[in-house]
């Protein structure tokens, strides 16, 4: 987002300022960007669970290969917008009511999680007459050494704490059925008219900011999806790889390498001529640089020797930081408008904590980071916002107002 929409946006409000703010152009040239570099063989499909605000899905529309989602509040979101893009429909929990309804909603495909989903899957599509299109989820035995370093985008492994944030698989979770359990399920899957197998969906880690540990992640899916083949002699059409590419969010400067992996895809798929298609479904590294979290600073003070910078916002707007335990990047736009009579508090050249305005110290976004200059009444831009910020926040705890939420489109608002 250019800067100066920032500013516009800053100068046309009189309030104490709490807001998103969403770059459509910006969303749609990246996901543009990423489509492009990915091998044919490859589709990416979005995560709406990242942000599936109607105009993000619109903005996003025809330009992924369909949706992912997680509920059926999240079908109907995006059958709202489109009634036939591909929605492929995943989640540990899925009831009966949001299976049937996946089956109203023509959902491409439906990821099982286990037997018992698998079973009632089959019992609910055979109650309808119909056949439904699954993927198994596989909880893998392990993940590749490489997912337990930590690296640089250009370097190989070593020893050093893990780089993914999130596991999913490789341990003991909620997520998929054991590696060891899915012969049983390709047996059964086989035996039941309802269903009908056409391959396997694998996503073992989240926010990963490594291309080349990555890479041997969706090799090492590569392996197990081939064995199955090969033991059943079955030809699998898909296999979802998952999300899992990170955001960094400690320095933006340094991100996930995306065409160096692209690049390494495309060899590995020379050399190993899956038969099936490989799915990508990405939400955080997709959306998350088009969006501004703003907060205008309301109050500054020193407590026990520490700077606060206290915020018309916080943690029930942008959970993120907290949720993470990361310092959320952030820029400072100042603002010169001082109404009052008495001196202005602020801080300069030093380390400020940015604090929401919840009655728990817990309310954190970002701790002890160096300012050259931050008074009350200027406004704080958190970065990369666009995912996983309001749409995983507690919005109503202490009954604040709701931030202002705005689309920006070549730097006109859209509502």
């Amino acid at each position: 987002m250019n800067l100066q929409h920032l500013r516009n946006y800053l100068e046309s409000r009189t309030e104490p300022v709490c807001a998103y703010l969403y770059d459509l152009a910006h969303l749609r040239q990246r996901v543009d960007m990423l489509r492009r570099s990915l091998p044919l063989q490859c589709k990416l499909f979005y995560a709406i669970k990242a942000n599936n605000d109607a105009l993000i899905l619109q903005a996003l529309l025809n330009r992924t290969d369909g949706f992912e989602v997680a509920s059926l509040g999240e079908i109907q979101r995006v059958r709202a917008i489109d009634g036939d893009v591909p929605i492929v429909f995943g989640g540990p929990g899925k009831t009966d009511a949001e299976l049937e309804g996946a089956l109203e909603q023509r959902v491409m495909l439906i990821h099982v999680e286990s037997e018992h989903q698998l079973r009632r899957l089959d019992w609910i599509a055979r109650r309808r007459n119909l056949v439904a299109d699954i993927l198994l989820r596989v909880n893998p035995a392990h993940v590749p050494p490489c997912m337990d370093a930590q690296v640089s985008p250009e370097a190989g492994c070593r020893k050093r704490p893990q780089q993914a944030t999130l596991r999913m698989g490789g341990q003991a979770t909620q997520f998929g059925i054991e590696e060891a359990q899915i012969p049983t399920l390709i047996e059964l899957a086989q035996t039941l008219p309802g269903v009908r197998l056409k391959g396997l969906h694998i996503h073992a880690i989240s926010n990963n900011l490594n291309a080349q540990a990555h890479l041997a992640l969706v090799e090492h899916y590569f392996d197990l999806a081939e064995a199955w083949q090969r033991r059943y002699r079955l030809v699998f059409e898909c296999l979802n790889v998952g999300g899992g590419i990170g955001v960094n969010y400690a320095d933006p400067h340094v991100p996930f390498h995306w065409e160096g992996f692209c690049a390494g895809l495309s060899a590995l798929i020379a050399a190993r001529r899956p038969g099936f298609q490989i799915v990508f479904e990405c939400g955080r590294f997709i959306a998350a640089d088009c969006g501004y979290y703003l907060a205008e600073v309301t109050d500054v003070k020193t407590n026990h020797g520490k700077h606060f910078a206290i915020l018309r916002g916080g943690s029930h707007h942008f959970r993120l930081p907290v949720s993470w335990r990361h310092n959320h990047p952030f820029m400072v736009l100042a603002r010169d408008a001082w109404p009052y009579p008495f001196s202005r508090p602020a801080v300069h050249d030093a380390p400020v904590t940015l604090c929401g305005e919840l009655c728990t110290p817990k309310d954190i976004l970002a701790r002890d980071a160096h300012v050259e200059r931050l008074r009350t009444g200027d406004c704080v831009a958190f970065l990369l916002a666009g995912a996983y910020g309001w749409h995983i926040s507690h919005h109503d705890f202490l009954s604040h107002p709701h931030p202002e939420r705005v689309y920006l489109d070549n730097g006109m608002e859209r509502v």
